[in-house]
């Protein structure tokens, strides 16, 4: 293959432009070129052989040059430049060898011999490059659409280090919080509570990997119940359900605290919280319930770090995997969120 497109498919180019020209300069013409003098025919075809290396060969340097120096990208306006550097370059070489020839070997130069001349060598150049630079950009369009990925997959990365790097400072208050209130009435209440609270930075610090097993999630759910309770009032009515088939299924992690996090910040009215976690098909659903205070909105739809943190956690990680629901009345705010896992 290398040696016909280095030795044989140039002289078979400079063949194709020759006869395509004298058959289209013979039919308006009415003449046959093979009753001519064999000389020449054979100076004519000599000429375009000649003509065909230099052409291969001086598309082959341009391609290089186009590779060189200017960025591989896939755009019209590339092809557009390139095209038409071609063309030009083209254009100079037939009228340098062709033109001459068709003037001292034929019955003279005509205006319709130049056209011939120019237009159908021009016609397979722009062939000859389609052909040849497909590969090449094919291959500039898939480099520029796994960059274009590795950028977005990177720019979700970087968001949702800083969501998270949001999020840990907002546990922390409420924690460190609760942990400041109990320190003045039971000091070894207090010892336990940073023992417990060591476990969830823990978690969140050394054990947050991709993705994690649903159970570790709950476990982490009820080391913070734990901790809020000891702050919570005594009039508290906490209901848990965590569903037993809840234990491999593979959850990115951290994406439940929010809820719970809200709903002991803003309970209030009866003080009855309703936790719970289930199967639902392949979806996980995890429901919240709490009361609030009676005609005061616990909170609005679009305000709170933790909540808005979560919504843009959930659309990056589970894009059209999941369903978020928030609702609220007079007297109680629900939030229920279902997660298709994997």
């Amino acid at each position: 293959m290398k040696f016909f497109r280095r030795f044989i498919f140039p002289a078979v180019y400079g063949l194709i432009v020759y006869f395509t020209v004298r058959l289209l300069h013979d039919t308006e013409a009415g003449e046959h070129f093979w009753r001519r003098a064999v000389l020449q025919n054979a100076i004519e075809i000599g000429c375009s052989i000649v003509t065909g290396y230099l052409g291969v060969y001086m598309f082959e340097r341009l391609f290089r040059y186009f590779d060189k120096h200017w960025p591989l990208q896939f755009r019209y306006q590339n092809m557009v430049r390139e095209l038409l550097i071609l063309v030009i370059c083209n254009l100079l070489l037939v009228n340098l060898i062709l033109t001459p020839m068709a003037a001292f070997t034929d019955d003279g130069l005509s205006w319709a011999d130049f056209t011939d001349i120019c237009t159908i060598p021009t016609l397979y150049a722009i062939v000859y490059y389609g052909i040849a630079r497909t590969r090449t950009y094919m291959m500039a369009y898939v480099d520029n659409r796994l960059l274009l990925e590795k950028l977005t997959t990177d720019h979700l990365q970087t968001e949702l280090k800083f969501l998270k790097a949001q999020y840990h400072p907002h546990f922390l208050f409420n924690a460190l919080n609760t942990i400041y209130f109990q320190m003045d009435d039971d000091i070894d209440g207090a010892k336990h509570s940073i023992e417990k609270f060591s476990e969830l930075l823990r978690y969140q610090l050394y054990d947050q990997h991709q993705q994690v097993p649903v159970s570790s999630e709950i476990e982490y759910l009820q080391s913070f119940i734990d901790l809020q309770k000891i702050r919570s009032s005594d009039r508290l009515q906490l209901n848990i359900s965590f569903d037993k088939a809840l234990n491999g299924q593979q959850v990115y992690p951290l994406l439940f605290l929010p809820f719970v996090e809200n709903a002991f910040k803003f309970i209030g009215g009866d003080y009855r919280m309703d936790i719970s976690a289930g199967l639902d098909g392949d979806s996980i659903r995890f429901t919240v319930e709490n009361s609030v205070p009676q005609l005061k909105q616990p909170v609005s739809k679009n305000s709170g770090i933790g909540l808005e943190n979560l919504r843009r956690r959930l659309n990056l990680l589970y894009p059209g995997k999941h369903t978020l629901a928030i609702t609220y009345s007079e007297n109680k705010f629900t939030a229920q969120l279902s997660l298709r896992y994997e």
